[in-house]
């Protein structure tokens, strides 16, 4: 697919320079879309590359790598119009206009095949899967053999770059510098972006602060310590539950060791300013505006450091009534112990225990000592670390002093090395002036030829390109030219056939208007049957030389392998062929628009570099209908989104032990499976006759699943689904989409024997028919009309043989996408399409003979999905769901109450002998 990045000029005035866009090439139309990005849907714009010519400009070098448009080309359209593009790199110029050419010369060239049809012939892709595959044809060229050698000839080869093709859907935009992309919208932000930077930056300077390392509050405990209290406060609290009769309530020893509250370190930033402020209360602010800057900042240095050295003293008093502190403690522990031992001695508790008690207790005492040595040799280790770290920052400063030392040793060293190397050039200048100035007139006579060269190739190049555009336009206008002489007399043959047409009808109406009441054949009997005649007459080759005239406008299959005319009833024919050629005149129509095949390519372009997911603009262009080419790989990527869960779950190569295992043992829905298997769909050239390629597929896929799902095993109606699924899915993949239909999206027993769930869904459909289309419903209710019988097998094969095959594939594009739900959509939109001929019939016969056919004469897709879609809106699939649990409820006591009248029957029979031999057909062979 030709696609990718270029540059168009475009704006006016001031603003006029080159936008980079996304440039896709339509082969249908042969257009070159633009759009403001791969992931675009809609185009900004197209240009009819059909009817363009292309040239480009040989710049001189530096005048090329001045002005940045070595790499532009036009497109000069018949109207006058140039459109200037450019590509990233003149390999990617060159390539654009070869591929641009070719296309042009292919489709021109497609024009003048005899007897070209789109809808037979679609436009050549990569078909993958499925039997429609098979039937691609692909176009026939009536190319001039010596203007295709001369084209050969002056080709120039050259291959793409990232930024062309499917893949620079991935690749970042090219950005080229140019005055359009230095805006002053541009310019504000980049203020603003630099502002609120240093504005950030600022913020945080501001709150960043320095901290000491040191504690300097002596008194806050360590988590340990604070671990180690609660340890000791649980442990005393136990002890005092223990002790009986003791004048001891909160704690066994009564002294209770202080605790000082945690406090948090107080940043050096703080605390120095707090004693400024402090210091320098009584100071007034006049002192700072009368240049006294520096006699204060002295003062502050020296009471600052009056601070710090009472700071030291205070430290050093606060050690030393901390170990006062401590050995008051000890004495009055001491003084405590003994205190209550003589208490327990006059107590009369044994001696043995209070032995063991003091023995404990010097224990605790020794142990306690040990702590508190083991703390002052902490206490000292630590000092001496951090006089070590203090000697290691000094040692850094002198590191890197002699660092400074060396680096502007080394800047010495190169400024004597420059000047010396300097006096030997002026030296050595002298004698080689003359040698150099040689020298440089020979480098630019080098530059210079290779820059002619250069130049030479461009133009050669541009030569070569120039003869192949004039050559490729004298011979598209000689094709033109024949094609017009073609058409004219195509159209004179047209225009002589209308005349006699028109004649007939004129005869026609004359003698309808008189009408003739006797046995004889009237002269408008037999211009009937003359119309009737023509209408229906075989296109023979009795006149080769006309041959070409005749537009062939119905073909004996469609694109699905559908055949389009009957060949036995005249009456269906003529109904069948004027159906065709009103899908023809619409399909002509709708190719004038903007193709939705192009919205495709570029959503398809734009999941280059990620994988396919469900979102409403996937949604929307699928129910506007997935092109031909891309139906096989969205149908299969459909299946695998609901059946992902199934297929997890089984082993590679599930598919093929399924059927291996139906083809060998004994399967009983083999039989049934054999006899539908022709009556499945006989008007498809795919399942027409036994050895046509689908139905050894179609029994392939039937017995694996009958294999798979025993409880159904084969019902009629699936032959049909899987048949369609075939056209574009391979064996494999049309049993998943069995099983996505099947197992996901029809609820369950919809298919088994009794047909309950679609009996639900027949009542589900009448109350959405009820609220939806209440005038229709009321008429079919007057006239005691059972629509359901009609809609029973929509529901059951999902259209398949109630609709034209076109407005059957969108809709199955997409129920495969969003489920059963699509089918109350359409089928309430058949209905409401022709709501207004339906309500015209005025009895219950006409009505039902018109519900038969009715879906076969809606031919306009469109319309049909703006109004499953727009009109019947809101349509939400948890009242679906509702609805289908209370009819179910419903349909199975309905059940159960024929169950029971059958068995009492049956018992009534068994009994009475005047019924004995009322028994049927089925159950005296049985």
């Amino acid at each position: 697919k030709l696609c990718g990045y270029l540059q168009k000029l475009s704006g006016k005035g001031p603003l006029r320079g080159f936008r980079t866009r996304w440039f896709v090439f339509d082969p249908r139309r042969c257009f070159l879309y633009y759009f403001k990005g791969p992931q675009e849907a809609l185009p900004l714009g197209h240009l009819d590359i059909a009817s363009a010519c292309f040239s480009y400009h040989q710049p001189e070098a530096g005048a090329a790598a001045a002005a940045g448009d070595e790499a532009a080309f036009e497109v000069h359209s018949p109207g006058g119009a140039v459109a200037v593009l450019k590509a990233a790199t003149r390999q990617d110029m060159t390539y654009w206009l070869q591929e641009l050419q070719q296309k042009r010369w292919e489709y021109c060239n497609n024009l003048d095949a005899a007897k070209r049809d789109s809808r037979t012939s679609p436009t050549p892709s990569d078909f993958s899967k499925g039997l429609v595959a098979k039937d691609n044809p692909g176009s026939i060229l009536s190319q001039n053999a010596s203007a295709e050698r001369a084209r050969n000839i002056l080709a120039v080869e050259t291959s793409p770059t990232d930024l062309v093709g499917e893949q620079a859907a991935s690749q970042p935009a090219p950005v080229q510098p140019s005055a359009i992309n230095f805006s002053l919208k541009q310019w504000s932000t980049e203020i603003k972006n630099s502002v609120s930077s240093l504005r950030k930056g600022n913020n945080e300077n501001r709150k960043s602060v320095f901290y000491t390392t040191e504690d300097w509050e002596l008194l806050d405990p360590t988590p340990k310590d604070l671990e180690d209290s609660m340890a000791l406060e649980e442990k005393r609290k136990h002890l005092a539950e223990g002790s009986k009769g003791s004048r001891l309530t909160s704690s066994a020893f009564p002294f209770e060791f202080g605790r000082i509250p945690h406090k948090t370190r107080r940043p050096l930033k703080d605390m120095i300013g707090s004693t400024k402020n402090r210091n320098s209360s009584d100071s007034s602010p006049t002192e700072w505006c009368s240049g006294n800057g520096n006699k204060l900042v002295s003062e502050l240095q020296l009471k600052y450091q009056s601070q710090q050295e009472e700071l030291e003293k205070l430290k050093k008093d606060l050690l030393s009534q901390k170990e006062l502190v401590r050995l008051l403690q000890q004495t009055v522990r001491s003084s405590q112990y003994d205190k209550y031992f003589a208490s327990r001695l006059c107590e009369g508790v044994p001696k043995d225990k209070l032995e063991l008690l003091h023995q404990k207790d010097d224990q605790i005492l020794g142990l306690n000592n040990q702590l508190e040595k083991l703390n002052l040799e902490k206490d000292s280790l630590q000092q001496e670390v951090k006089n070590l770290k203090c000697k290691v920052g000094e040692l850094n400063e002198q590191l890197g002093m002699l660092m400074e030392t060396i680096q502007a040793k080394d800047e010495v060293i190169m400024k004597l090395s420059r000047q010396l190397s300097e006096c030997e050039d002026n030296a050595s200048s002298q004698s080689g002036a003359v040698n150099s100035s040689v020298a440089t007139c020979a480098n630019k006579e080098l530059q210079e030829l290779d820059r002619l060269k250069d130049n030479l190739q461009g133009y050669k190049t541009q030569n070569k390109f120039l003869n192949k555009e004039i050559l490729e336009l004298s011979a598209l206008r000689r094709n033109a030219e024949a094609r017009e002489r073609e058409w004219q007399a195509k159209y004179t043959s047209l225009e002589a056939k209308l005349c006699q047409i028109e004649s007939k009808y004129l005869i026609l109406l004359q003698e309808m208007k008189t009408p003739v009441c006797s046995e004889e054949q009237s002269p408008a009997r037999e211009v009937i049957t003359q119309l009737l005649e023509d209408a229906l007459k075989a296109e023979t080759n009795e006149q080769p030389e006309q041959a070409f005239f005749k537009p062939h406008l119905v073909s004996e299959y469609d694109i699905y392998g559908f055949q389009t005319v009957p060949e036995d009833d005249n009456e269906e024919k003529l109904v069948a062929k004027s159906r065709a050629l009103d899908l023809r005149s619409l399909s002509l129509s709708e190719n004038r628009e903007i193709s939705t095949g192009v919205k495709w390519e570029n959503y398809l372009a734009s999941t280059m570099n990620r994988e396919m997911m469900r979102c409403t603009e996937l949604k929307n262009l699928i129910r506007s209908g997935i092109p031909h080419e891309h139906r096989s790989k969205m149908w299969k990527w459909c299946v695998n989104l609901h059946v992902k869960k199934f297929k997890d779950s089984t082993v590679p190569g599930y598919f093929q032990t399924l059927l291996q295992n139906a083809l060998e043992k004994q399967n009983p829905a083999s039989t049934q499976i054999e006899l539908d298997l022709l009556r499945t769909l006989p008007n498809n050239k795919h399942y027409s006759s036994p050895t046509s390629e689908g139905i050894q597929k179609l029994q392939n896929v039937l017995l694996a699943f009958s294999w798979r799902n025993p409880d159904i095993g084969y019902c009629q109606g699936l032959n049909r689904l899987v048949a369609i699924a075939l056209l574009y899915l391979e064996e494999e993949d049309a049993f998943w989409c069995l099983v996505a239909i099947v197992e996901v999206f029809m609820p369950r027993d919809y298919y088994t024997k009794t047909l309950l769930g679609s009996q639900v869904d027949q009542r589900v459909f009448k109350d959405l028919m009820s609220e939806k289309l209440p005038r229709l419903h009321a008429h079919f209710e007057q006239y005691k009309v059972d629509y359901t019988l009609i809609t029973f097998n929509w529901f059951l094969v999902v259209f398949v043989d109630s609709v034209v095959s076109d407005i059957l594939f969108k809709i199955w594009d997409s129920f495969l996408y969003e489920g059963a739900k699509v089918i109350f959509r359409f089928a309430l939109a058949l209905f409401k399409y022709k709501e207004e001929e339906i309500l015209k019939l005025q009895d219950s016969m006409s009505i039902f003979k018109y519900l038969r056919y009715f879906t076969r004469s809606i031919l306009d897709a469109r319309k049909l999905t703006g109004i499953a879609f727009g009109d019947l809106n809101p349509f939400p699939l948890r009242q679906i769901r509702n609805r289908r649990t209370y009819h179910l409820e419903k349909v199975r006591l309905e059940l159960t109450e024929l169950e029971a009248m059958r068995e009492d029957y049956l018992r009534e029979r068994d009994t009475c002998v005047e019924k004995r031999d009322l028994i049927s057909d089925d159950e005296e062979d049985s």
